[in-house]
């Protein structure tokens, strides 16, 4: 066990959900060792919030032992080792986000969701300034994808993840980002318009809570890919 720390190395066991190392307020040293003690129980390790100074210790620190995974928007980092398999389970999120700068948000869900074993489906900038972006990819992934469920990122007034609910059959996660001006900034708006929403159907994480909504959603997801597996086994 660390000194300074008590992983859960078997939360994705446990709970369905892996443990995410949040690397932000960690000095590179704890956060290495961290990924480290991971990467040898478990075979990966999953960093968010990943500063430049730890991304270049990342890829010395661990090159030839394990496969490091960049995603760039979210600054975010997977390591694996070299026998590691990610699950599939066969589960299916739809990420949507209303603009461009929405995107770091919700590549962090993103990510949490593949490693949980969903398959990702994404569509970003088309929020409510532009709304008839919105309809050929939420037609797609509700119609030909048939997504278990949706994560909906927007800052400013965030009304989109509202738009989705009273649209979509299938639960919606709304995702509040710190994008917007003056009174109301940093996600506020956002947060509170999502709550206040009238479209059954949204629930609602905390502002920038990308790996809360990738979490919440992955659990629907892998739940329903479950339910078909054992309704095909019935059939058959």
């Amino acid at each position: 066990m660390l000194p300074f720390a008590q992983p859960d190395f078997d939360r994705a066991q446990r709970k369905g959900v892996p443990e995410v190392i949040l690397a932000e307020r960690k000095t590179p040293d704890e956060a290495i060792s961290i990924a480290r003690a991971f990467l040898e129980r478990t075979g990966r390790a999953i960093l968010s919030r990943v500063g430049p100074e730890l991304e270049v210790r990342l890829r010395a620190e661990f090159s030839g032992e394990a496969e490091l995974e960049w995603i760039p928007a979210a600054r975010a980092a997977v390591l694996r080792r070299p026998d590691f398999v990610r699950p599939q389970t066969g589960g299916r999120v739809g990420v949507i986000t209303a603009g461009t700068s929405d995107i770091p948000v919700a590549e962090e869900a993103a990510l949490l969701c593949r490693e949980m074993g969903c398959s990702v489906y994404t569509a970003y900038d088309v929020g409510v300034a532009g709304i008839h972006r919105l309809a050929e990819p939420l037609r797609r992934m509700l119609d030909e994808v048939q997504v278990d469920v949706l994560i909906v990122v927007a800052g400013m007034d965030g009304a989109l993840p509202s738009v989705v609910a009273g649209l979509a059959d299938v639960p919606v996660i709304g995702v509040p980002t710190s994008v917007g001006y003056g009174m109301g900034g940093g996600g506020v708006a956002a947060l509170y318009s999502m709550l206040q929403t009238c479209a059954p159907g949204l629930a609602v994480v905390n502002i920038d809570n990308g790996i809360g909504a990738g979490a919440v959603a992955g659990l629907i997801a892998n739940r329903a890919a479950a339910a078909r597996r054992g309704s095909s086994r019935e059939g058959g």
